[in-house]
């Protein structure tokens, strides 16, 4: 997201391109021979992409390069299967995006999400409540939230802004289906060198504030998250983040929550 446009013009900006963005993505969805390259590369664009480069949906031609990237970026979890993939793709296949490297055809990084009720849930639930154990079985068509499940890149191609444009592509995706939000969860990975002696909330603050620096949660602040709350026990096994992490959120400008909807 261009973090020179002020918070007043970037909603405008953001929801006039995501439309047409994310209209051609449907079209993809609808048809999914069809080539689409969906991100229009415009100077001062915040969708600009290197040109050996463009996001589109997931096929499942895509399945097993996934899986390969996902044992890659996790080495200690099991990677997503072909049949986990496809259940993700059968329940909202428009949520699913891709960032394919063109002069190979392959898939290089993925963002997947889904719609929930977070009436449904509560602020403080892990991953594997929101997402039941990864299947996405708990998708709701009438949810205005969209939950980002997962994104990543593989390590051979970062550094070339797919993950910022995969997270722009399911902004639009939110604009597109007038959604009030999208949800994620950030890791701290920066917080378990100083667990012992800052607590949780404090780290998070510090990090929002500018006055310290995380990873990950820093990177999400720059393309334009807010922090809802730190919460204990989203992700198993998190040792670099002490098992805690931020609840994030991008809340559509063109269609708030009412106010007593509202995250807390």
């Amino acid at each position: 997201m261009a973090e020179s446009v002020a918070v007043s013009d970037r909603g405008d900006t953001t929801a006039s391109r995501s439309r047409s963005v994310c209209s051609a993505l449907w079209q993809a969805a609808l048809n999914p021979a069809a080539v689409v390259a969906i991100v229009e590369v415009q100077k001062g664009s915040a969708m600009a992409l290197p040109t050996d480069y463009r996001i589109r949906l997931m096929q499942p031609t895509d399945y097993a390069a996934i899986s390969e990237i996902c044992r890659e970026v996790y080495p200690h979890d099991t990677p997503y299967t072909a049949a986990e993939l496809a259940e993700h793709q059968a329940v909202y296949p428009q949520g699913q995006f891709v960032a394919e490297h063109v002069p190979s055809r392959q898939p290089v990084g993925v963002h997947f999400t889904l719609r929930l009720r977070m009436a449904d849930f509560h602020i403080d639930d892990a991953w594997d409540v929101l997402t039941a154990h990864g299947t996405f079985a708990d998708h709701d068509a009438s949810g205005h939230t969209l939950y980002g499940a997962d994104v990543f890149v593989s390590p051979h191609h970062q550094h070339h802004g797919l993950a910022h444009a995969l997270t722009d592509a399911t902004r639009g995706l939110v604009v597109e289906e007038q959604l009030w939000r999208m949800v994620g969860g950030s890791r701290l990975p920066g917080y378990a060198a100083v667990a012992g002696v800052l607590p949780a909330d404090e780290y998070v603050r510090e990090v929002v504030e500018g006055s310290r620096t995380d990873p990950v949660l820093s990177a999400h602040l720059k393309d334009g998250w807010q922090v809802v709350k730190p919460i204990h026990g989203y992700l198993q096994h998190d040792i670099e983040s002490g098992n805690w992490a931020a609840v994030i959120q991008w809340v559509n400008p063109a269609c708030p929550p009412p106010p007593e909807l509202q995250l807390r």
